[in-house]
């Protein structure tokens, strides 16, 4: 069983950063996809970053293309999200997802294509 764990939110003033982290409780065997997905009050779950299997490739949301890196480190089954020049409405519950399968550009972005979830970390943007 995929345990994930997110670390590294909290409270930031606008144009501030952050640097979210997800780790695997253990060691996932294959090629997988792992995405990052967030959550604000009100508003349904949305894409924010993904990175292939073999961090080649990464997607983006266009909201955050440009102020996020999203990178991976398969020794240690971690996927980090780097976010720079945070606004307020960044501000949102933020979920690592794993998607074994997800190898089609089309899926990064698909909910249903990832398998495993963590339990989301608050982000907080002031203005």
């Amino acid at each position: 069983q995929v345990q994930l764990v997110e670390s590294g939110g909290g409270l930031v003033q606008a144009g501030g950063s952050l640097r979210l982290s997800c780790a695997a409780s253990t060691r996932i065997f294959g090629s997988y996809a792992m995405g990052w997905f967030r959550q604000a009050p009100g508003k349904e779950r949305e894409f924010v970053a993904a990175i292939s299997w073999k961090g080649s490739s990464t997607y983006y949301a266009d909201s955050v293309k440009g102020r996020f890196t999203i990178s991976r480190d398969n020794a240690k089954n971690t996927v980090s999200l780097q976010m720079n020049s945070l606004k307020p409405e960044d501000t949102a519950v933020y979920y690592c997802a794993v998607g074994i399968g997800a190898s089609s550009a089309s899926y990064y972005s698909r909910q249903e294509k990832y398998q495993y979830w963590g339990q989301g970390t608050q982000v907080t943007v002031s203005s």
